[in-house]
């Protein structure tokens, strides 16, 4: 594994002497809500691992309960890096354009790096559509999530024509605090639709080839043929990862190098990190959210 992923490196042209003159102590990397805790934290161990490995510093991952844990780690400088989601990553925009640098992004089998918020019930609910949704129980994630709340919040009451306030449209609506979250409560009839987030390619039954579902799916927590598709939104920008900008540059660089090789160096790592399968990670700019952070500023007025 060393030999590999310093031959990815050797792009970069970075030397010893450099790393020497501007070091780090350790490299602290989390991880975004989605899934529970330990989940979260053994899918991104060979990732840690192998940073480890890479930078020759103590490297530690952080899961925290939320996602604005992740944001404020990150704006803070308490964290290095982290697999935003757009919305996430568009809030630290807003707060600081310079705090962090998005530097990847995932690249689903077919070459996009688009994704969608899937909005899903019960089989057995009677529930086909969203309309049928009217006067029941909604199910969001977490706020800063993008696609388990601010695309369906803007997008949502353009199709109802009525608010995501409880009451409004839907009976109620509730924050379940996480995708995976609102997978099971759907799943137990705690809810009677929610939001998620999926690649939308492959087959439904798999939990499609990347996202919440298909982790859900592949921790057994679920059967697809238990739940159906009512929703879905327009492609949404995957979430770019994103490295604290006042890291050393040859950190970065390295970092950088180490998740883009990882797909071909170690893919069952990839497939953990990448929450699916995928064609690993390619190079992305804070060109691709413009239209998220207008979303969200437009959302806060």
């Amino acid at each position: 594994m060393k030999k590999l992923i310093a031959a990815a490196l050797a792009t970069t042209s970075l030397t010893g002497a450099a790393f020497a003159q501007d070091t780090i102590s350790e490299f602290r990397i989390g991880i975004l809500g989605g899934e529970n805790a330990q989940d979260r934290m053994n899918s991104y161990e060979c990732l840690r691992a192998y940073t480890e490995e890479e930078l020759g510093v103590e490297t530690k991952l952080f899961a925290p309960a939320d996602y604005n844990g992740v944001i404020q780690g990150l704006l803070g400088g308490t964290l290095d890096m982290a697999w935003m989601g757009a919305s996430s990553y568009a809030a630290i925009y807003i707060q600081d354009e310079t705090a962090v640098e998005p530097v990847l992004v995932k690249i689903n089998l077919d070459g996009s790096y688009g994704y969608h918020s899937i909005g899903f019930a019960r089989a057995d609910s009677g529930i086909t559509s969203l309309e049928d949704m009217q006067g029941r129980t909604f199910g969001f994630g977490d706020p800063n999530s993008t696609s388990g709340y601010l695309i369906p919040s803007i997008e949502i009451p353009q199709q109802t024509g009525a608010t995501m306030e409880s009451g409004d449209y839907f009976g109620e609506v509730k924050f379940t605090g996480g995708h995976e979250q609102t997978i099971v409560a759907v799943n137990n009839g705690d809810v009677d639709g929610g939001v998620t987030w999926a690649d939308g390619q492959g087959e439904w039954e798999d939990g499609y080839n990347s996202g919440a579902l298909r982790k859900a799916v592949d921790a057994g927590l679920i059967d697809m043929n238990d739940l159906v598709e009512i929703w879905r939104s327009a492609p949404i920008p995957e979430g770019p990862i994103v490295l604290r900008s006042e890291l050393p540059q040859d950190v970065k660089d390295k970092m950088t190098a180490l998740v883009d090789a990882l797909h071909d160096v170690d893919p069952d790592c990839a497939y953990g990190v990448a929450a699916g399968e995928s064609l690993g990670f390619d190079p992305i700019t804070h060109d691709a959210y413009t239209s998220i952070v207008a979303a969200r500023l437009a959302k806060s007025n």
